[in-house]
């Protein structure tokens, strides 16, 4: 018999003092849930939150306006354990990406308003890597890409969120305003940094005091984030219904959920700490171990798991000698790159994390994770693995993902069978195949000189080089299986 546990949301109609960039699964299942639980708990009703999508249809947004803001979270230790919260806490939700008449910004004025407002002490953001405009190898803004190019010209009318950080912050300096702290949840080293960074060079091109006043006066802290969200599947709305729960703004992850914040909140903060926030000084070792084990084993499962026509995390899991290599890629390659606390078990760590893929209740999709692969790949594997092999370790499970990462942007899996590659350089990518299809030393050659990607000193690691050639060849030629063998015969 399945386990319910319910938690209805409290009353809301309470202040904003919190604006979110990026009104997406993942801010809903994670830094929403906390601040229910934060105002259930407090009774305080002066952190709610505006959240604006900045991508995507408009659906969402009038969908949440017409349900009253409130929407459900399920949250599945196993397929018998959920629990259902009702969340409240955003109280403003605003659209300012492409319309379906392909114009930009229904709701751009009221929420640069909103942002600019003295009421708003915190702007959150979680857009993923690549709603930064990042070169992920260098950390350079992307100034020549249409958006960021759209928002240089037109600084007042920004499409993106560093253009929309940078006009709010203007508009606050020159009203004599403290700036608000920009907190990003994206799943990025130096999350903070990487964001004052992408905000300061584009203010650059605006203003060049304007510019000097954020890297002086703004607070980025970093932050960690963890927690399961896959995009939501008709089967998860049909879940939910058998519950007794009809609402087309749902969604589902897993029950456990991380939060590291590193504190520095000149206007202040809710005291979270009690609903599980975790405030420290450093992030940093918290946010490269998840970025390494987690989400470097995920991306892994998702490349060669995809290249196979295996569909979920949990069908991968399941494999026994996909599980296998996972745990050796954790323990062998990605913990001996980290620096951790003292205290910290990164056996007990990486066991824990296959434990939580293999979580029969989520249906979250390889091809999913597989997405955006050129801005998560640098800091998921290059950089651990360029550390490994500066010290005269071998890499053989990254260099195997590396193949598979390249394998599979061709499209088309072992088995023939054809599916969209969602990623900013995916043009490239066909380019690079088309070019390259028949002569892998070439193709691998081609991918690793990507220095916007690829490290320089990585792809100038010989026996790297070659280890992915190799593995591209095996993985081709043999199929996963084949491939696999070798890495995870013990």
């Amino acid at each position: 018999m399945m386990s319910i546990t319910r938690f209805p949301a409290a009353p809301r109609h309470g202040a904003i003092a919190i604006v979110h960039l990026g009104l997406g699964a993942f801010h809903r299942a994670h830094q929403a849930v906390y601040l229910e639980r934060y105002r259930q708990r407090r009774g305080d009703d002066t952190w709610g939150v505006c959240s604006a999508n900045l991508r995507g249809n408009v659906g969402l947004v009038d969908g949440l306006a017409a349900a009253g803001h409130r929407y459900h979270v399920a949250e599945y230790a196993d397929s018998q354990t959920v629990a259902l919260r009702e969340i409240g806490v955003i109280e403003e939700a605003l659209f300012s990406g492409r319309g379906a008449d392909g114009q930009w910004g229904r709701d751009l004025a009221p929420l640069l308003a909103r942002m600019a407002a003295p009421e708003t002490r915190i702007v959150t953001l979680t857009v993923t890597e690549k709603g930064y405009f990042l070169n992920p190898a260098s950390g350079e803004l992307l100034a020549d890409d249409p958006m960021i190019a759209a928002d240089i010209a037109q600084p007042t009318a920004p499409r993106t969120a560093p253009g929309m950080l940078v006009e709010a912050l203007a508009r606050r300096r020159a009203s004599g305003l403290a700036p608000f702290t920009v907190l990003s949840c994206d799943n990025m080293p130096d999350n903070g940094r990487r964001t004052r960074n992408a905000v300061a060079q584009l203010a650059a091109r605006r203003d060049a005091e304007l510019a000097a006043w954020i890297e002086r006066e703004v607070a980025f802290p970093c932050s960690m984030v963890d927690r399961i969200v896959p995009a939501m599947t008709a089967d998860d709305h049909a879940r939910l219904a058998e519950l007794g729960v009809k609402d087309p703004n749902a969604v589902v992850g897993e029950a456990f959920s991380q939060w590291v914040v590193e504190d520095h909140f000149p206007l202040g903060r809710p005291a979270w700490e009690a609903d599980g926030v975790e405030v420290v000084e450093d992030v940093a070792p918290f946010e490269t171990m998840k970025l390494r084990m987690l989400n470097g084993s995920h991306s892994l499962l998702a490349y060669l798991g995809a290249l196979a026509g295996i569909e979920t995390v949990y069908d991968g899991i399941s494999r026994g000698d996909l599980r296998a290599l996972l745990r050796r890629y954790m323990l062998e390659e990605a913990a001996p790159t980290l620096a951790m606390p003292a205290d910290t078990d990164l056996v007990a760590y990486g066991d824990s994390l296959l434990a939580r893929f293999a979580n029969d209740s989520l249906r979250h999709r390889l091809q999913q994770i597989a997405m955006d692969g050129s801005q998560k790949l640098p800091q998921r594997w290059f950089q651990g693995a360029l550390a490994r092999l500066e010290v005269g370790e071998a890499v053989p499970c990254t260099t195997l993902g590396v193949a598979a990462w390249v394998r599979y942007t061709a499209g088309q899996d072992l088995q023939g069978t054809q599916y969209p590659v969602d990623d900013p350089l995916a043009a490239r990518f066909t380019d690079l195949h088309a070019r390259h299809a028949d002569d892998a030393e070439a193709l691998v050659d081609a991918f690793l000189a990507m220095d916007d990607v690829i490290p320089p000193a990585l792809a100038r690691q010989p026996s790297f080089v070659t280890a992915v050639v190799d593995a591209y060849r095996t993985l081709t030629r043999e199929g996963l299986a084949g491939a696999l063998s070798a890495l995870v015969r013990d």
